[in-house]
């Protein structure tokens, strides 16, 4: 039997692969968008594609500062650039989609990237997206809103009294 994977993973992979494609020829964005998720029968999740490809495109500057500020010795273009290019989305579902669960994104461009990167890319993408989480939390510049986001305004078990 063949796991059927969830609709918005194989767009993140789509996107991934816009991304790659861009980032190698620098053709037209919005020909390698429409030519790489034409395939895409649901029309919402092909809008997701298109909005996450363009939000982490139009914000390279801010992504990539933020992903700097964690790398600590790391220069940039040392970062393999599948494991550079699942930062950015990560990090753009973090910073502009306030529907999407941080822990979710993390977590989807975990698992992306045990597929198409290498075997410690999982747990380096983890590290730099959890952390710039933290920071994001800390500084209060993370905009989630809906169900699932208020984990930690609500009190714990071992809270209550």
């Amino acid at each position: 039997m063949i796991n059927k994977k969830f609709g918005r993973r194989v767009v993140r992979e789509k996107c991934l692969q816009v991304l790659y494609a861009y980032e190698m020829n620098k053709d037209s964005l919005t020909a390698l968008t429409e030519g790489i998720l034409n395939d895409i029968e649901s029309v919402p999740d092909k809008e997701f594609g298109r909005v996450l490809i363009n939000k982490t495109v139009a914000h390279f500057d801010e992504i990539d500062a933020n992903i700097m500020k964690r790398v600590n010795n790391w220069e940039m273009d040392r970062i393999a650039l599948i494991d550079k290019l699942l930062l950015r989305l990560g990090l753009a579902e973090l910073l502009y989609f306030e529907d999407i669960p941080p822990k979710v994104s993390i977590n989807e461009v975990i698992e992306i990237a045990k597929e198409y990167s290498t075997a410690n890319s999982g747990k380096f993408i983890n590290g730099i997206l959890d952390a710039i989480l933290n920071d994001l939390k800390k500084n209060g510049s993370l905009n989630k809103v809906g169900r699932g986001l208020i984990e930690d305004t609500l009190p714990k078990k071992s809270d209550k009294k």
